[in-house]
């Protein structure tokens, strides 16, 4: 096994026992970048250099016994929205091209503090108002899309040329691409992590989040991510218990509470997507978990609540550019942009009113289960240039709404959610089950995650062992 193929805990293991440097770490994920980056374009840019003084740094350090915890000296990528000082920020977009920031954005600042090393910046689709992310490539599958809008972070973790990467989630943005690409994917609770420096989407529904190749991974970092900032508006307090917690094995499930969606999550899903989630429910039941089904509470109001809020948002972030210079935007993100612009005021308070309503709905679900257990998407990567998804019972819709009407109650509601690898379809795709919790039980997601992970097989390599992909030509894929 490579460096490269290490997940977080294996390489800081072997980091502390002094059996593997950061300086082979680095260099590791660097030439495994230079070998994929042709054939799938996860970066913006690489600061090979910089990664490479940061990791010489970190190795003195840690030779000197300043060790900073299981993120020193491990690389990682960052959304193109955050921002680092000297490395342009351009949301992979025309209209930022220039952009250079002169400060840093406050995970950056934290993921610095704890000693990991930055690789680059990884694409986005545009101003992150999209679920494609048309730049990148799906590294399962040459012909299939990457999900978006934090694509780049994805492809980049499962290509091994990241270990584990940030990206942003306004209506499933992690957890999409995540899912596609057979990764685990973490939005936490709404403020548990600052946006203080990222690019704004839409305000009430933006968060910021892990992709990593484990859920012990995804919950390391988001150790190092969460805490209040007075910089972010929406920043939370401080909870009272570490969201990261959680115990090991099949025992942490004794009577936990499981409910699972009898409607909606798998109204119009493919085949293969509800028969890995439903697997999973079984293992679950086996295991010691109370199993039950719910009703989840106005569900038929989801779509347009999403769209109402995040429309005249993500209008009013670029009214001024948009009315200075149309047509520096991509043709699908200034179609968005205009279109959100016309929302009245009313409607959008209207879909406040609605999401408050939502939220206090789901909160009091949440006194009878611990965790909810759902498809994160209904189906799997989407071939390039697909427009539509049409279902058996004659209703088409487009591949975005697809994708966005499993992830977006999340985000309406800030609650947290974590997708994780379930199984593969019959093409090789990995299919992701999301797993949902009342706001800051994190811990909740990583405790029934973990036990998920050990005991399947079937995503892509043996239990425990990280799922890098191999990478192949669309000819032999």
């Amino acid at each position: 096994m490579q460096p490269f193929e290490l997940t977080i805990e294996h390489a800081a293991a072997a980091i502390a026992a002094r059996t593997l440097s950061p300086v082979e770490l680095v260099d590791s994920v660097l030439d495994r970048c230079e070998a994929v980056e042709q054939r799938l374009h996860a970066y913006v840019t690489v600061v090979a250099d910089r990664a490479r003084q940061d990791a010489r740094r970190a190795e003195k350090e840690i030779h000197d016994g300043l060790h900073r915890g299981p993120l020193h000296g491990i690389p990682y990528g960052l959304k193109d929205l955050f921002d680092v000082s000297g490395i342009p920020t351009t949301a992979s977009s025309r209209v930022w091209a220039d952009r250079m920031p002169d400060g840093d954005s406050t995970v950056a600042t934290r993921l610095t503090a704890a000693g990991a090393i930055l690789i680059g910046k990884t694409h986005t689709h545009e101003f992150a108002y999209g679920l494609l992310t048309p730049q990148t490539a799906n590294p399962w599958h040459a012909d299939a899309i990457a999900g978006g809008s934090s694509g780049g972070s994805a492809v980049a973790v499962a290509a091994g040329s990241a270990l584990f990467a940030l990206g942003t989630d306004t209506g499933g943005s992690i957890r999409i691409p995540a899912a596609l690409n057979g990764m685990v994917g973490l939005k936490p609770t709404y403020g548990l992590v600052s946006r203080h420096g990222v690019a704004p989407l839409a305000w009430s529904l933006d968060h910021v989040g892990p992709i990593a190749r484990t859920v012990r991974d995804t919950a390391t970092v988001l150790s190092a991510l969460a805490g209040h900032d007075p910089a972010d508006p929406a920043s939370a307090a401080a909870p009272a218990h570490s969201p990261a917690a959680h115990p090991a094995g099949p025992r942490g499930l004794r009577g936990l509470r499981v409910g699972v969606p009898d409607t909606y999550y798998f109204d119009r899903v493919d085949p293969q997507v509800e028969a890995a989630v439903r697997d999973t429910v079984d293992l679950l039941r086996e295991l010691g978990a109370a199993v039950t089904p719910v009703k989840l509470p106005l569900v038929e109001h989801m779509e347009a609540t999403q769209w109402g809020l995040m429309a005249p948002e993500a209008s009013a972030v670029h009214e001024e550019t948009l009315r200075a210079a149309p047509h520096l935007y991509g043709p699908d993100i200034r179609l968005l942009l205009e279109a959100g612009s016309q929302v009245s005021a009313l409607d959008y308070l209207r879909a406040q009113r609605t999401r408050s309503l939502i939220s206090d709905a789901w909160m009091r679900l949440f006194g009878g289960v611990d965790v909810l257990i759902a498809p994160t998407s209904p189906i799997t990567a989407a071939r390039r240039g697909q427009e539509t998804v049409r279902w058996p019972d004659g209703v088409t819709e487009t591949v975005t709404d697809a994708y966005v009407r499993l992830s977006s109650p999340a985000n309406i509601t800030g609650f947290p959610a974590l997708s994780l690898p379930v199984g593969r379809d019959s093409a090789g795709l990995p299919i992701g089950a999301q797993l949902i919790a009342a706001p800051f039980s994190e811990s909740v997601l990583f405790r029934v995650g973990t036990v998920i992970e050990e005991q399947r097989t079937d995503t892509g390599g043996p239990a425990g062992v990280p799922r890098t992909v191999a990478i192949h030509d669309s000819s032999d894929s």
